[in-house]
This record gives C-alpha cells, sequence and structure tokens, in this order.
C-alpha cells in the first residue's frame, strides 16, 4: 500500500479543511457532511492524488455554482445544504475505487480511470439536473418519452443532458490520458442515463432514496469507465 508523503498529507488536508469549514458555514454542507467530505477527499488523493483531488473539487465548485444558478425557477424547497449521505453518494465509490488503487498498485491505471468515470458521473447529472430545470425548455419521461414538469424524477431535457455531457467531458479533460478523454465522458454520460432511469423507475415509486440513486450513478460510470477501458 502506498502513502502520501508528510508534506503532501498536511497540505491536503489543511486545504479539505479550510473549505469543509467555509463550506459549514456557508451551509453547503452539514458538520457531519463536512466531516466525511474531509475524510473522503484525503481518502481519494491518497488513492489518485492532486489529478483525482482536482477532479473533486471540479465537481463540488461546479455543483455548487449549478445548485445556486437559478434558484428562483427551483422553488423555495430546492435546498441547497447537503448532507453526510449526499457526500458519500457522490463521493463514496471514488473513495472505495481510491483505497483499491493503494491496495493494488499493480492496477492504479485501472482504478484512476473507474475514479474519473464515477465522478464524470456525478458531474453530469448534478449539472443536467440543476442546469435542466433552469435551461431545458422541453423536460420528458426518460422511458416513456412523455411531456412531464420539470423537476420530477426520471424527467430530462435535451439542454439539460448535453450540460451534463460538458460537465463530464470538464472531469475527462482534467484526467485525460491518450484514449481515455472520450471513456471518460461516455461514463459520465452512461453514469447520468441510468441515474434517470432509476429516477423513473424505483425512485418515483419511493423503493429507493435520492442517495442511493446518486451512488448507483457514480458507480455506474465507474463500471462503464472500466467496461470500456
Amino acid at each position: 500500500m502506498l502513502f502520501p508523503s508528510l508534506f503532501n498529507t498536511i497540505l491536503i488536508l489543511t486545504v479539505l479543511i479550510i473549505v469543509a469549514v467555509l463550506s459549514i458555514i456557508t451551509k453547503k454542507l452539514t458538520v457531519a457532511a463536512g466531516i466525511a467530505a474531509i475524510v473522503v477527499g484525503w481518502v481519494i488523493f491518497a488513492g489518485a492524488g492532486y489529478v483525482g483531488e482536482l477532479q473533486l473539487f471540479t465537481f463540488f465548485v461546479l455543483s455548487v455554482l449549478a445548485t445556486r444558478h437559478g434558484r428562483f425557477l427551483k422553488g423555495k424547497d430546492h435546498g441547497e445544504i447537503r448532507d453526510v449521505w449526499q457526500v458519500l453518494a457522490n463521493g463514496g465509490v471514488a473513495a472505495i475505487l481510491a483505497v483499491l488503487a493503494m491496495i493494488d498498485y499493480n492496477h492504479t491505471e485501472l482504478y484512476t480511470l473507474m475514479i474519473a468515470g464515477s465522478l464524470a458521473a456525478a458531474t453530469a447529472d448534478t449539472l443536467s439536473s440543476e442546469l435542466g430545470m433552469v435551461y431545458g425548455r422541453r423536460t420528458f419521461n426518460i422511458l416513456t418519452f412523455r411531456r412531464e414538469e420539470k423537476g420530477l424524477d426520471g424527467v430530462i431535457s435535451i439542454e439539460g443532458t448535453l450540460i451534463g455531457a460538458f460537465g463530464a467531458f470538464i472531469i475527462a479533460f482534467i484526467y485525460m490520458w491518450d484514449r481515455s478523454l472520450w471513456i471518460i465522458t461516455l461514463a459520465g454520460v452512461g453514469g447520468n442515463v441510468i441515474d434517470s432511469v432509476l429516477g423513473a423507475t424505483l425512485e418515483r415509486r419511493k423503493m429507493i432514496g435520492n442517495s442511493t440513486v446518486n451512488f448507483l450513478n457514480t458507480l455506474a460510470g465507474g463500471m462503464i469507465a472500466w467496461w470500456l477501458f
């Protein structure tokens, strides 16, 4: 098992703590979510290095900006604060893969690719959901293609989907090793599609919650990246 140097550990932990404290103060994260974010952030850094950490940070910044954008169109019940389960749902798969990268370092390239795929899926899902509610002109059920109201589980728009794909591309660009650019982008888009399908089926029937859907979305992104690899 490989660990980052003491200097790098102190540097990253300092940055993570500062970001977590600011997020708690500004009500972006609960206290428990802030602690979870520090743990997840450090584990991803330990397994995927600065590139993995930059992907995680990019996801977080884009998700915060997307959530805030057009709040007046999303309704009063559309909260910005994230709890510990939402943090684990979006970053838990990447953290697990990072642990595997530290243990099985002979396959580090595969695990870091899957980490990028999972974070690309998380980014695509968040941007398509949040900004699709603002810019989506025609929203429809992903399974029936019938027009439905914005914000419902499993409801998508072309505009939101394209924005989500661009978010996945950003994560892929940060990673970008040879052919991995399109692998990670497709992994992000594929995870986002699976997220919408789960929303239209199991989540809408109250069989699973949003955090579970997000976790499965990131898991799908990682698995698609593995399959394409």
